[in-house]
């Protein structure tokens, strides 16, 4: 149960680490296409599309790592994205400090 929760805390950690936040990704759409997809805004370093173990299915969002500030820049100023007839919902990953973290918290 301990490891369980080591790897739950590290995936919390990873995700921090994200550029973009996808929402409203289609159920046919795989890692590898919005890979593809977002790569043409810049170099994508990492895409995390977390599946659903009970039903085998991706959740439907996804987090999106870019290279450069610039290429996260690129992904933002674009009016809408459109994946199999689906309208992506983009979010910008605000990175902060612990210490602020904890700030806002209290």
């Amino acid at each position: 149960m301990a490891a369980a929760s080591a790897v739950r805390a590290a995936a919390r950690r990873s995700r921090r680490l994200f550029d973009i936040f996808v929402a409203e990704v289609p159920w046919t759409v795989s890692s590898k296409e919005l890979k593809e997809y977002f790569s043409q805004f810049g170099s994508v370093q990492r895409c995390q599309l977390p599946f659903d173990r009970d039903t085998g299915f991706h959740r439907r969002y996804c987090w999106i790592k870019f290279s450069t500030p610039e290429e996260v820049q690129n992904v933002l100023q674009k009016d809408s994205h459109i994946l199999e007839g689906s309208k992506l919902t983009l979010r910008q990953q605000i990175r902060r400090r612990r210490s602020q973290r904890k700030n806002q918290s209290e």
